[in-house]
């Protein structure tokens, strides 16, 4: 399965998903259905309150200030109403300001409720969200964008919390007004009541039309939403790199494309709303000229036009007009709610698609418990390519027939070319992928058979690429191990060759260090990520390039620590500089996912192949033809 420029990652899984507002209200509405229904109740009575001044005051024209006829409400006893003309006049003043608080008292409900309803909703989708992607594969990251997790995040959600909040509260709204007003109307006149609802039928045929035309248009609204961010974020986070190469321009330029982009998929979606919203508006004006039309002529003449029959009252036609007024406002909003529906609909596939999205990295059925880890590390003919749903599993191998095995408290360095396979290698012993074939096996069990927490409990991490949070330097030495004690966090520093430099910064340990650690250097938080390993102390290291981003001098004070922290552990490294690695118990030089060397420093540089030249390279003493004739091209 493959992916246009025009779509998305998610794209794929957003498409397997059936009836997703339907199992919005199933997965997440369902524990709230109490809010949901008081809300809905609420509404219903403020909607039909709104409707009561209208009707009685056609009522108080006929009766009161008329009197062609008698004083009457529809649905109460004539014995509970007032005969006296003065205080039947008081008694509709009292009834139409009840009618208001009313109005007033559950429209308040129902805005509680329906809030408390669709916030709660976003709330657990969005930790839902962010809890399916935190268990998802690497697999995963590799192919999706961070702005597209960041639009689900946050602006999916908020287009299910728009559409459960507002969406569909009007849409109660719509139903409770049209059809109270079609009730009222039909009980009053039934033939002028066909005159000024003639236009409901086209109404509900050119809603029909605009949300079918509408779903592409919202569907690709969201993908270009997740592509601006997409592209927001790299620009945001590769300023550095643009400042320095003078690229501002280049990366004003694809904002701008992508932001084009976004502003015209929303224009195309607007310019349909902008279209339906006025041709609703239209055909319920027309209701309203129709009635006005007709009504007039009817009282005017004194006889029912046409084919109409019977008498009209002025009190029934002002209730028809202001009947007529009254719907206007409701169907005119079914363009909002159709577009919030169709919003709603889109970003719910979305959701959905990731959560659908399944986990290859999972815990077996029946873990085998590995504590406490000895640390003996063995790969057997492990075979394993980047492939993935979105590439058609036609990836190159990374890694083939690979083998080797690390006893308990031995360090095996790895070395060779970039894209070698090398840091494939440790991320599998750390299971943050799966092999192809072969397996990788600690102490004995395989990794797969292992429970996932607990191996990755078990090895500490530094990468040459050294991600801090934003927070404070105590804070990301304790990440992982955050029950920590104060004491416990600088004895780690101490061991990191980091204490000296914390100590120096305005607030110490309790400085914060931006984003990413932006406020350090890189040798700075390369000693931070080296103590956070160091407090964690656990029984296996991996180290790739862990010294890469220092100084010469602080790179043998960090690679003291280091050694001291593994001389009674696993270790697997991954070092460019040779003279890190000269006392590992074994060495293996690996080219294009397959190890061609494998010894001891002393053993490697006899046998004056890979490893020497790389050796000699570095060392200062080169022999180019022996070099061409030895290293491969990198």
């Amino acid at each position: 399965m493959s992916t246009t420029d025009e779509e998305t990652p998610f794209d794929a899984y957003r498409e397997r998903v059936d009836r997703p507002l339907a199992r919005l209200f199933q997965t997440y509405g369902r524990d709230r259905m109490g809010w949901f229904a008081i809300g809905m109740v609420a509404n219903f009575l403020a909607r039909a309150g709104a409707l009561l001044p209208p009707l009685l005051l056609g009522i108080a024209i006929d009766s009161i200030f008329v009197g062609e006829q008698a004083f009457s409400i529809p649905l109460v006893p004539d014995a509970w109403l007032p005969t006296e003309t003065v205080a039947q006049f008081w008694f509709v003043i009292a009834v139409v300001a009840g009618a208001f608080l009313a109005t007033a008292v559950f429209t308040w409900i129902y805005g509680v409720t329906a809030n408390l309803f669709a916030h709660g909703v976003m709330h657990t989708v969005r930790v839902d969200c962010f809890q399916k992607m935190q268990a998802l594969d690497m697999a995963f990251f590799d192919d999706k964008q961070t702005g597209e997790v960041m639009a689900v995040l946050n602006n999916d959600t908020q287009n299910l919390e728009r559409f459960l909040d507002d969406a569909l509260m009007n849409s109660m709204r719509l139903l409770v007004m049209t059809g109270g007003i079609a009730a009222i109307l039909f009980y009053l006149n039934r033939q002028l009541a066909f005159v000024t609802l003639v236009a409901v039928p086209a109404m509900g045929l050119f809603t029909l039309w605009f949300m079918r035309a509408a779903e592409p248009r919202y569907v690709s609204q969201r993908s270009a939403v997740g592509n601006l961010n997409t592209r927001l974020e790299n620009s945001i986070a590769g300023i550095d790199l643009t400042k320095a190469t003078a690229s501002e321009r280049f990366e004003i330029g694809r904002v701008r494309d992508a932001s084009k982009r976004l502003f015209d998929d929303t224009m195309a979606v607007l310019k349909l709303s902008y279209f339906y919203r006025p041709g609703m508006e239209l055909l319920a004006g027309l209701s309203f000229v129709s009635t006005f039309l007709v009504g007039g002529l009817w009282l005017t003449t004194g006889t029912a036009p046409g084919p109409l029959t019977g008498d009209l009252s002025v009190g029934d036609f002002v209730v028809f007009l202001f009947m007529t007024q009254r719907i206007v406002d409701p169907l005119a909003e079914v363009s909002n709610i159709v577009d919030q529906y169709e919003n709603a609909k889109a970003s719910s596939e979305r959701v959905f698609g990731l959560m659908d999205i399944s986990a290859g990295i999972t815990d077996p059925d029946d873990p085998v418990d590995i504590d406490p880890v000895e640390g003996h590390i063995r790969f057997d003919d492990v075979s394993f390519s980047y492939s993935s749903e979105l590439t058609d599993g036609d990836d190159e191998l990374v890694l083939d027939d690979f083998s080797f095995e690390a006893e308990p408290g031995e360090m095996v360095a790895l070395v060779g070319p970039t894209g070698a396979g090398k840091s494939t290698a440790l991320k599998l012993a750390m299971r943050l992928y799966d092999v192809d074939g072969g397996g990788v096996r600690v102490d004995g069990t395989d990794v797969r058979d292992v429970r996932v927490s607990d191996l990755r409990s078990a090895i500490g991490y530094v990468g040459q690429d050294t991600f801090l949070f934003d927070g404070t330097i105590a804070d990301n030495i304790r990440y992982g191990s955050f029950d920590e004690r104060d004491d416990a966090v600088r004895e780690a520093a101490h061991a990191a060759q980091a204490h000296e430099f914390i100590t120096e910064l305005p607030d110490g340990y309790e400085t914060r260090v931006g984003e990413r650690g932006v406020k350090l250097s890189g040798g700075q938080r390369q000693r931070i990520a080296i103590a956070r390993v160091v407090l964690a102390d656990p029984p296996i290291l991996i180290l790739d390039e862990a010294t890469s981003a220092v100084d010469t001098e602080t790179e043998l004070a960090i690679q003291e620590s280091i050694e001291e922290l593994a001389a009674d552990r696993t270790t697997l490294a991954i070092a460019h500089r040779l003279s890190t690695i000269t006392e590992a118990d074994e060495i293996l030089v690996v080219e294009d996912g397959e190890i061609v060397e494998r010894g001891d420093h002393d053993h490697l540089l006899a046998r004056d192949g890979r490893y020497a030249a790389l050796w000699s390279v570095q060392a200062g003493v080169v022999d180019f033809e022996r070099r061409a004739e030895v290293l491969p091209e990198d």
